[in-house]
């Protein structure tokens, strides 16, 4: 896969991590256009990462932007953020005049999951985690606001191909992740582990064992986002850089 088809699938998955976030939460919904997607979680009007836009090019972007402002603001919602990859300079422009900001630079990445290796040694775990869980482990891995995740991820164990997978320490879950089936692509979110069980190589190991199941109900290739902290945990697994993503936050 060259570097222009890369960006395009994650494009994909960014537009697919909006309609899941969207569907997520009580309260939440999805908004849709040609080329565009937008998640509204008005329970977390402050948080950007789940009132998030993904979309397929600059043109299409700028066709609805001024209707998705205003959907925000008719929400509450305080802080959204649009993905956009770095070459993609018009969008970039766009959303700077309209007010936006650069917020944060995670990397793009993608793994290729034909020659997954066995995973290596023991782990304690399941694909059966609550997202009450799931929040909760990311809330505090993040420093988010206590209850943050919770309140847009409620009905996570409710939407088809969306698996929740948990690891446990003396019987307690310490490290989370979320895998989307999405065509052939395994989407990996909400990636967390307890800061006192970290440096134990739980998120590699449970993140290996996801993808092994993955590969085995016949996922291709594996996109996610990673923040410096997760990028050499990824590329252990075989993932490899696409491209910088810049978050164009908007917040009041």
């Amino acid at each position: 896969m060259d570097r222009s088809e890369a960006i395009e699938r994650h494009r994909g998955a960014l537009m697919s991590f909006a309609r899941l976030t969207g569907a997520g939460g009580e309260t939440s919904r999805v908004v849709e256009r040609d080329g565009v997607v937008a998640s509204l979680a008005p329970a977390v009007p402050h948080a950007s990462i789940v009132n998030s836009v993904g979309y397929r090019d600059a043109e299409a972007l700028q066709a609805t932007l001024d209707e998705l402002a205003a959907a925000y603001d008719e929400a509450g919602v305080r802080a959204w953020t649009v993905w956009v990859p770095e070459d993609d300079r018009e969008a970039a422009a766009l959303l700077e005049a309209a007010g936006h900001k650069l917020d944060a630079t995670p990397t793009a990445m993608v793994a290729d999951l034909a020659n997954l290796p066995e995973p290596d040694g023991d782990l304690d775990w399941d694909a059966s985690a609550e997202p009450a869980v799931v929040a909760e482990i990311n809330d505090r891995a993040y420093e988010a606001p206590a209850g943050m995740f919770a309140a847009a991820i409620t009905r996570f164990n409710e939407i088809d191909g969306l698996r929740l997978y948990q690891a446990r320490v003396a019987d307690e879950p310490a490290c989370v992740l979320a895998t989307y089936d999405n065509r052939d692509d395994c989407e990996i979110y909400l990636v967390a582990t307890r800061a006192e069980q970290r440096g134990q190589g739980l998120a590699r190991r449970l993140l290996h064992r996801a993808l092994q199941e993955a590969n085995e109900r016949g996922m291709a290739i594996s996109n996610l986002q990673a923040t410096k902290l997760g990028y050499p945990v990824y590329a252990r697994l075989g993932y490899e850089p696409i491209c910088a993503l810049e978050m164009w936050e908007r917040r009041k």
